[in-house]
């Protein structure tokens, strides 16, 4: 009888010994997994805000434009010139992308670095990920609706559009806008991963 109690009670050891293998393989294959995932995520979020900084920081455009102040007069030709830090919100599409690229790098640096869990640093990460979707919507909200009026105007306000006269200008304002909600995406998706990945992961 005591043998035989002996044998079942090594038998259950040995399904629980199994049973806990088995969860730390699977806690490793979603960590490896989830590891990778977030190394391609953080270089394409890099990469977009990197590109979106370098695309608005990069823009002005000088336009010559003839205009008639008289009848009986030649038309006179005028200069016009756009910078991108002459409104404050490209300064801050520009600042908000430069964060998360400085960001993104850092993150990047620290994911390599890291030997074992951290919670805290873990916990960290997933935060400031927030933060930078945050960062990136408000700042491309910000130049897109800049961007709206100078393509559309206001006639309630009496402002006219101006990107008939800059059309280059406003080109790279929008592709800089459309890059930086790509980046804020590419961060709600570290955010939205790093959740499943805590739901996935075997207790």
């Amino acid at each position: 009888m005591e043998v035989e109690t002996e044998r079942r009670r090594g038998k259950m050891e040995e399904e629980r010994k199994n049973e806990e293998m088995k969860k730390i393989k699977m806690g490793n294959y979603y960590d490896n997994y989830y590891h990778k995932v977030e190394m391609v995520f953080r270089v394409l979020g890099f990469v977009l805000s990197f590109v979106a900084a370098i695309v608005v920081g990069l823009n002005n455009q000088t336009k010559v434009v003839p205009l008639t102040v008289s009848l009986n007069t030649p038309p006179l030709d005028y200069t016009f010139i756009a910078k991108w830090h002459y409104l404050s919100a490209f300064v801050y599409l520009l600042a908000t992308n430069i964060i998360a690229c400085s960001y993104s790098f850092v993150s990047l640096f620290l994911l390599l670095k890291k030997k074992s869990k951290d919670n805290i640093l873990g916990l960290l990460i997933i935060v400031l990920d927030t933060v930078m979707v945050a960062l990136l919507f408000s700042g491309s909200g910000a130049a897109g609706a800049v961007g709206v009026i100078a393509y559309q105007g206001n006639s309630h306000v009496q402002w006219n559009k101006v990107c008939d006269i800059y059309g280059r200008f406003c080109k790279q304002v929008a592709a800089s806008t459309v890059l930086s909600l790509a980046g804020a995406v590419v961060f709600m998706s570290l955010v939205v991963l790093a959740s499943v990945g805590l739901q996935k992961r075997p207790n």
